[in-house]
């Protein structure tokens, strides 16, 4: 939006939203970030006082960990999130929602110029053998799911989709098994490709998920050059990967190139950085020094109940962000 435009629709939009009884602390969508009509006040807090600003990383919450800050309604949790200095978000049950949800997500998004996340593209095949199994009804159902997220994923602005191979099959040797997951990736790989849309595959600890075949940072290596797709790559989850392997800044960078997309939490309990043993300042500063530019999202709980425990998040990626 130029600044003429802007200039014209301003009057009328204060006028309407007024009217409308909308939410004074909520922009209405003719302002750009950073400017807002008269009578709108940016969240504050002045008990407590946010600290702003934006991060170096591109740390992504998710609904629900700011909502004591900014109420149950998504697009004002949205708002919340990028005026304390997040640029992303992330919704694992996205494709659950309404279209008409989804586009309001979307346009929230848009006026404060956020990035979409990975949101889950086969989460009725994640928690049982599936993949792995090889049938056809199996590969059928995955690749059906990769084309009705082909929408979901346009509609919200997403490039990146979650998936879990489902878990181990038993009776079926583990090289065959291999071999069933990467021809459905390949499949549903085929279906993304044309519209630049990627599946992130996510390995998961035995620890909170027993049982998932995938597992391993060099078993999703192995199967990432398998596929040998742009559309099939790793999603990094720090919080897994400790619990499983740890060593985590080696294996991040004998994957680095299969990596677009992390996810974070501490380890154990997944909670914000600062609660566990993972030294995220290092790794962060790892990761900066490496030139990320990936969406890292904050999948974990706040160990600190109500506001005070959202700022508590808030300002523990400050202390961790790589300045």
């Amino acid at each position: 939006m130029n600044r003429r435009h802007f200039v014209a629709t301003g009057v009328t939009g204060v006028a309407g939203a007024a009217m409308a009884g909308a939410n004074p602390f909520i922009p209405p969508p003719e302002y750009p970030p950073g400017h807002y009509p008269p009578g709108y006040e940016p969240w504050t807090d002045p008990q407590q006082g946010l600290t702003k600003g934006s991060f170096t990383l591109d740390y992504a919450p998710h609904f629900g960990m700011f909502k004591h800050h900014a109420g149950d309604d998504l697009t004002s949790q949205i708002d919340f999130m990028s005026e304390v200095g997040f640029r992303s978000i992330e919704d694992n049950g996205m494709r659950s929602r309404s279209a008409s949800e989804q586009t309001r997500i979307a346009h929230a998004l848009e006026r404060h110029n956020m990035r979409m996340g990975v949101f889950v593209m086969n989460m009725d095949g994640a928690w049982r053998p599936s993949l792995t199994t090889g049938t056809k009804d199996e590969r059928s159902r995955f690749v059906q799911n990769a084309r009705d997220s082909v929408e979901v994923a346009k509609r919200v602005g997403a490039t990146w989709m979650t998936v879990v191979p489902g878990k181990v099959a038993e009776g079926i040797p583990e090289a065959v098994q291999t071999a069933n997951v990467v021809e459905s990736l390949k499949q549903a790989a085929a279906v993304l490709e044309p519209h630049d849309l990627v599946m992130v595959c996510e390995p998961l600890n035995w620890r909170d998920h027993h049982g998932l075949f995938l597992r391993y940072t060099p078993q999703s290596i192995e199967i990432m050059d398998a596929v040998d797709s742009p559309s099939c790559k790793i999603l990094q989850d720090l919080y897994h990967q400790q619990a499983s392997e740890g060593n985590l800044i080696d294996h991040m960078n004998a994957a680095w190139n299969h990596i677009p997309y992390f996810q974070v939490g501490d380890n154990p309990g997944r909670k914000e950085p600062g609660t566990g043993e993972i030294n995220y300042k290092n790794v962060f500063k790892h990761m900066h020094e490496k030139g990320c530019e990936a969406i890292i999202g904050m999948e974990h709980g706040n160990s600190q109940d109500g506001r005070e425990g959202e700022l508590v998040v808030i300002e523990a990626y400050r202390k961790v962000d790589p300045a």
